[in-house]
């Protein structure tokens, strides 16, 4: 997965989030509710935002990891197997 593809997934993410974030605001605010209800609503979930959020790009950088190790493992393996396995395994795709 190249840089690219990482910080436009990342971009979506956090797009998503601020979305939910910005909904649930309207939510709130529109809501039939005290004041203090509902600051104390935006608040907590500002707060359980913002502890997701913080949570996207390490969460992203595993994956990406993770993702890169087995498409390592893959190709080595298949740069390992006998020629002639390979060649009736591409063989036999074809029919």
């Amino acid at each position: 997965m190249s840089e690219t593809v990482r910080n436009h997934t990342g971009g979506i993410v956090l797009s998503f989030l601020a979305g939910a974030a910005t909904g649930a605001a309207v939510a709130f605010l529109t809501a039939p509710q005290s004041g203090g209800d509902t600051r104390r609503k935006l608040k907590h979930l500002t707060g359980d935002l913002a502890e997701k959020a913080a949570r996207v790009p390490p969460a992203l950088q595993a994956a990406y990891h993770r993702a890169t190790e087995a498409g390592k493992e893959a190709f080595v393996h298949t740069l390992e197997e006998p020629a002639s396995a390979s060649l009736s395994t591409s063989h036999s795709s074809h029919h």
